[in-house]
This record gives structure tokens, sequence and C-alpha cells, in this order.
């Protein structure tokens, strides 16, 4: 039997998006982790962020994935205020159900892994917000020692997994 870890990602992903992903549950499943997400190995039968309640619940650990789902060219970051400013490079947004999620899966106190697209910033994806290490999101092809590296962080991880998994 293969420990549940929730994976909180958007369900619209681009073809390069969906190779990253692919390589990250198939590390789970390596490791002895399943993959549990809302809307696609779970489906509501209650409201959707009740659901991700009782998904997690059930999990062991959790996988934030920060794929850009939004991009604004143009914009004013905090306007009315003092430190309103015009962006002046295009600025990537992921899907606001990496936050609940990713507060979700916290305060269960769940073994966490973070990823971010190199844009993706704000909440769970800023640098200190958490004591949980941000990682970049790993591309489709991966070279050797990128391979090992990430195989690396996976293990320490499902080791702590694992613990939360037998404790509970």
């Amino acid at each position: 039997m293969k420990i549940p870890v929730f994976v909180s990602s958007p369900t619209s992903l681009s073809i390069a998006q969906e190779a990253s992903r692919t390589i990250i549950v198939r590390l789970l499943s390596d490791n002895g982790l399943e993959s549990r997400a809302l809307g696609q190995s779970d489906y509501p039968t209650e409201l959707p962020l009740r659901e991700v309640l009782t998904i997690a619940h059930r999990c062991s650990g959790g996988i934030i994935l920060g794929f850009e789902q939004i991009r604004a060219e143009t914009g004013i970051r905090k306007p009315g205020t003092s430190k309103e400013a015009a962006l002046t490079a295009p600025m990537s947004f992921p899907t606001p159900w990496n936050q609940l999620e990713a507060g979700i899966l916290f305060s269960l106190r769940l073994p966490l892994l973070v990823f971010r697209e190199p844009n993706i910033s704000g909440g769970v994806f800023d640098e200190g917000v958490s004591d949980v290490f941000l990682h970049p999101m790993p591309p489709g092809k991966l070279s050797t020692s990128s391979k090992a590296s990430l195989k690396q962080v996976f293990q320490k991880w499902s080791a702590k997994v694992r613990a939360h998994y037998y404790e509970a």
C-alpha cells in the first residue's frame, strides 16, 4: 500500500508543465507514495474546499506545485498606497488554490515540498514565509545530476512523510 500525499496543482497545464508534474508524480510513486488531488484522483461530493480538507486529513504529506496560471503584462502593484508602482515586467500568478491548500496542509502539520516556476511569488511562494525550502520546478527533461539531486530531495522528504504516517 502506498502512503497518500496531497498534491496541489492546477488541472489545466501546458505540455511543459504537465511534463514537470509527471516527473514529480513519478518520484512520488518511486518512493512508495500516492498522489491525491481534488479533481484528479478525488472528486468532490461536498463543497470543494471542504473536500480538500477531507482529502488532506487522509494524507501524510503535501506537495505544492506553483505553475503559472495567469500572466499580467501590464498593471499596477499596490494601487492607492504609498508603494504603488507600475509593473515593469510581466508578472505571473499561480492558481489561488495553491495558497488555500498550502494553508490547510501547513495547519495539519504535514511535511511539505514546494516547487515553483521561475516567476511565481507571493504567499507560500515567498522566501522565509514558512520553514519549507522553495524548490525550482523541475524541467520536463532533467540532466543526470539534476535528477540525482531531485531524487535526494524526495528521499529526505519522504522519510518525514513516512514518520508522519506511522505516528498517526
